[in-house]
């Protein structure tokens, strides 16, 4: 709510070329009535900024699309929510009215706690090399409409985002924001934790608009506007940067002896990360490229040796079979931990992981052969897919998705539930929420030679010896044994509500 201080305001006024009676109210709602009925604009959720010129106000909004009746932002109409640039000219009897008014919708403005300046990383190859143009005509002409100060920076190559943050001076910016796909936004993420003052640099506020109005990578973007009603848009998500509000985002972090990974997207072993990462070489087909590939890759199904342990959330305790002890105290999971090494630059170089001990806790498992397995931290993994439906930002739990025996025509009609998460109600998936993993990828069955693929938010991570052709990049951890564990709200990501 808009709190600009003082009584609720009201004059007759020129609204857009008519007269009308006017009122701002003291929650910050503006309100007119001429021939067209009562209308309103919502400050908070509708309004960008204003401009004043003599006597008359010109109030710049994202409003939502007009329906039949009142166009009140708070109408609650079903489906998702449209909005529409657009200004309202607002013409004041006198200098003095219309001072009196500007002020007053400026106190509103500025009491949302909105941000002033902010740092934009733009990736100009994402989508199809269109991210420039995008920002350009679509994202810029908004910014400067909501008063935003920015400094937007493009990357030049692999991991440039996150060597950027790991030195940029963050008290200068509210917020950081990426104009990408998804991959941006998890360098930016690494960045942050691997500098001495991690701590804080985690918590400036992340912003995550989309480099293309349709297409893949761009599971963060979805998953924030549905989680508000809104229509996945550019406008929209750049939209919820300006409006200022936060929620805390859970970060996994991803172990392998000296090597750690932060992830804010999903993990993925088997199908789904064979599509993903093999059909790269599609990608002139846009989002087209997974359901093409994953047609294909199902009739022609690969399964995967290896072992799932976890740590269940409360309720689902019932999954899997129980990891039996090791001398008589300790679970498996103590022997992860040795794993890990002892090497000094991997204790003291930012940061390594949840401090919450893991130690006495149940242990569960699930063996292979695997179709697929699915770690997600949030709904969506594109625009279109909802790998897991009951996934939350801030919950502290991961939400793996597993799929081991299944027919092929199963599987193909999973597909055409992908895109509200109902495919998961298949008798043949496993549902579980996660408080860590233990993941031991092995070789395709079938196959002595070749293993799999690890797939973390978009990018090689693991990768089996000949499992994918040349044009698969160099990985960055062994294809063996990968902990798992989840730092509860650890980062901070703007939201289009609170």
């Amino acid at each position: 709510m808009a709190e600009g201080g003082g009584e609720r305001l009201s004059e007759r006024i020129v609204v857009n070329g008519a007269a009308a009676e006017s009122a701002l109210e003291v929650d910050g709602t503006l309100r007119w009535r001429s021939g067209g009925g009562d209308q309103c604009l919502r400050l908070e959720s509708e309004v960008l900024g204003l401009d004043v010129q003599g006597t008359r106000i010109t109030v710049r909004a994202l409003a939502e699309a007009p329906r039949s009746g009142s166009i009140c932002a708070f109408g609650g109409a079903s489906g998702e929510r449209r909005r529409v640039r657009r200004d309202y000219s607002l013409e004041m009897p006198t200098e003095a009215a219309a001072l009196r008014w500007s002020a007053r919708l400026m106190n509103c403005i500025d009491s949302l706690g909105r941000p002033k300046k902010l740092f934009v990383i733009l990736n100009p190859f994402a989508g199809k090399k269109s991210a420039r143009t995008i920002f350009e005509d679509q994202i810029k002409p908004i910014l400067e409409s909501g008063n935003i100060n920015y400094t937007v920076v493009e990357t030049k190559y692999q991991n440039h985002a996150q060597e950027m943050t790991k030195s940029l001076d963050l008290p200068k910016y509210d917020g950081i924001v990426c104009v990408s796909g998804d991959g941006v936004l998890v360098e930016v993420v690494n960045g942050l934790l691997k500098r001495e003052d991690w701590a804080t640099a985690i918590k400036i506020p992340l912003g995550i608009i989309p480099a293309v109005a349709l297409g893949t990578g761009n599971g963060m973007a979805k998953s924030l506007l549905d989680s508000a009603g809104d229509m996945y848009s550019i406008a929209n998500a750049t939209f919820a940067v300006i409006r200022g509000h936060k929620r805390a985002l859970d970060v996994a972090t991803i172990s392998q002896k000296e090597k750690i990974f932060f992830s804010v997207l999903a993990l993925i072993w088997g199908l789904a990360a064979d599509v993903d990462i093999e059909s790269e070489k599609y990608r002139w087909l846009g989002s087209a490229r997974l359901d093409i590939y994953a047609l294909l890759r199902i009739m022609n199904l690969r399964k995967y040796h290896g072992h799932f342990q976890f740590i269940p959330a409360p309720g689902y305790e019932n999954h899997g079979e129980p990891v039996k002890r090791v001398d008589g105290a300790k679970s498996n999971y103590v022997l992860t931990q040795q794993e890990q090494g002892s090497d000094s630059k991997f204790k003291t170089c930012g940061y390594q992981g949840p401090e919450n001990s893991l130690d006495g806790l149940e242990w569960r498992s699930v063996d292979g052969p695997f179709i697929s397995i699915w770690v997600n931290n949030v709904p969506f993994s594109a625009e279109n897919y909802a790998p897991a439906p009951k996934a939350k930002f801030s919950d502290g739990y991961l939400d793996v998705v597993i799929l081991k025996d299944c027919p092929k025509s199963a599987i193909l009609g999973m597909m055409f539930n992908m895109s509200d998460g109902s495919y998961v109600k298949s008798p043949y998936i496993i549902y579980l929420k996660v408080k860590a993993l233990r993941l031991e990828p092995g070789k395709r069955v079938g196959h002595d030679t070749k293993g799999g693929i690890i797939d973390c938010d978009g990018e090689v991570l693991a990768i089996g010896d000949a499992a994918a052709d040349s044009n698969v990049q160099k990985h960055f951890m062994a294809y063996g044994p990968l902990l798992v564990t989840v730092d509860q709200g650890l980062a901070t990501i703007f939201t289009p509500v609170p």
